[in-house]
């Protein structure tokens, strides 16, 4: 997706419940235009990639969807986003990665929380932050892993502590390490509709910022339905306001 092409502001259904409700397919254009409307500089990359940097040079977002550069759960990762402790630091204290199929509401009050943070590099709280915001908008925590894991109602939709897989770029090079894991799999053996995952270092305020929208309560406005979760939304035309 470009960023710069123009989308129809006239979504033709409300749709229920978002961490179902996908990306709409403008997940490069909604974020980029949060970004930009955050004052981050972006510029193209040699690798066919959109660079994002914000004003102090401390956080970075990158649309790599282009590059191809691996898969979660399956699906090409489409956003990085990523913090260094000093602008001119060479690597990144923790990274995070996103998929197509995201829901662009989650991401960008993930970003408006990234943006906001006066020490992106470092966490606040602990991962227990996160279970409680899930659990706040009614989420339930897994009854065998209930410190590190939390389901939807409709057990669709998984947020979870987890050893991270293959090339989530961390601070910390150990192997061995725990990192946030969420991924969407409207019916059980089918492909995920979405994934995400943060390294090790991600501040738990602001997994905890993503989580919590992803289970906002309320429709969403989308032109189109996600493939493969059609029987698992609400879904209100605007013409006619029918329910499916």
């Amino acid at each position: 997706m470009d960023p710069s092409h123009p989308v129809s502001p006239d979504p033709t259904y409300w749709v229920a419940p978002r961490h179902l409700a996908g990306d709409d397919g403008v997940l490069a254009e909604r974020i980029g235009d949060t970004l930009t409307d955050l004052g981050w500089r972006m510029w193209p990359t040699s690798r066919n990639s959109l660079l994002y940097v914000s004003p102090d040079g401390l956080r970075g977002a990158e649309w790599i969807l282009a590059s191809y550069p691996f898969e979660l759960g399956g699906l090409p990762v489409a956003w990085q986003m990523s913090a260094r402790p000093h602008p001119d630091s060479a690597l990144t204290e923790w990274n995070a990665y996103f998929t197509a199929g995201v829901p662009h509401e989650a991401l960008t009050d993930f970003l408006l929380a990234l943006d906001a943070s006066e020490t992106p590099d470092a966490g606040l709280e602990n991962a227990e932050a996160v279970l409680t915001a899930l659990t706040a908008r009614g989420w339930l925590r897994d009854m065998d892993r209930p410190r590190t894991t939390a389901t939807d109602p409709g057990f669709s939709t998984t947020v979870s502590l987890e050893i991270l897989p293959p090339l989530i770029r961390d601070a910390d090079p150990r192997d061995d390490l725990l990192g946030w894991q969420a991924w969407a799999e409207p019916v059980l053996g089918a492909p995920y509709l979405w994934c995400a995952s943060y390294s090790a270092s991600a501040p738990h305020e602001l997994v905890a910022a993503f989580a919590s929208s992803l289970a906002a309560p309320g429709p969403v406005p989308r032109r189109m339905l996600p493939e493969g979760a059609e029987d698992r939304l609400t879904v209100v035309r605007r013409a006619d306001s029918s329910c499916t």
